[in-house]
């Protein structure tokens, strides 16, 4: 595509993606009730219908880097860490089809059933943090799968990585890695993550982390493991929610 036309469909990607076009529901216990652009726009909703609750400015965002990644030739694939309904790796996909990229694949790593329960025994700092019981936040593999489909993006340039994180990415077997997204919110999960997937990412590449700001546990997952593996690059912070840095040649 011209960068014209690639601006132009991923606008629209973004658009179908929040359905910020038609204006579905939130079903979020905080703001439950009709469609507000506001806070669709910021990723303060769970959407009924649409595809993502991370909102339009975190996808611009998450768009923003992936093109770097492109632009700047920084080698190895796109990985998520907790996937929902998709959103996320749906416009990944779609940004590697919107560059003509056919050797980059799109890894969509999930239990596919939603969060697990807090072990505060060996991580106290996800005590009380019960995100399990949301049924909303449990997506099977199947409508996922469904959701790329819709999109004319489900292919084998897509990796589903179906299981508890404890499970799967200790001995996922793929990578480089150019652009890591995590959206784990316990700090278990977060810190499992990172350990597994940041030392596969590439120099030059970016990590995206969707609650850093929201969730304590999991802002301290990501400190900790900064701390203990000496990360020091600069974090950014492009909305009210997500932070994001640069991998440096030191790590």
């Amino acid at each position: 595509m011209t960068d014209p036309a690639r601006g132009l469909y991923l606008d629209l990607l973004i658009e179908t993606l929040t359905n910020t076009i038609y204006g579905d529901p939130s079903t979020n216990p905080a703001n439950a009730g009709p469609f507000q652009l506001a806070l669709r726009s910021e990723g303060r909703d769970w959407p009924e219908i649409a595809h993502t609750m991370v909102g339009v400015h975190r996808l611009k965002n998450l768009q923003e880097l992936a093109q770097r990644v492109v632009d700047e030739r920084i080698p190895g694939d796109f990985v998520e860490a907790g996937v929902w309904r998709g959103g996320c790796c749906i416009l990944m996909r779609g940004l590697l089809a919107a560059n003509s990229i056919t050797d980059r694949k799109v890894y969509a790593v999930d239990s596919f059933a939603g969060l697990p329960p807090p072990h505060p025994a060996l991580y106290p700092a996800d005590k009380g943090l019960h995100l399990e019981g949301f049924a909303e936040l449990a997506v099977p593999l199947d409508k996922v799968k469904d959701n790329f489909a819709r999109y004319g993006l489900l292919d084998d340039q897509v990796v589903f990585v179906k299981g508890w994180f404890q499970d799967t990415l200790p001995s996922l077997d793929a990578g480089p890695f150019a652009l890591l997204r995590l959206d784990a919110d316990l700090y278990e999960s977060t810190y499992l993550a990172l350990e597994a997937l940041y030392p596969k990412l590439s120099p030059g590449g970016f990590v995206i982390v969707d609650d850093f700001k929201l969730l304590v546990p999991c802002q301290q997952a990501v400190l900790d493991y900064r701390g203990k593996m000496g990360v020091t690059a600069t974090m950014h912070e492009p909305e009210w929610s997500s932070i994001w840095w640069q991998k440096d040649e030191q790590g």
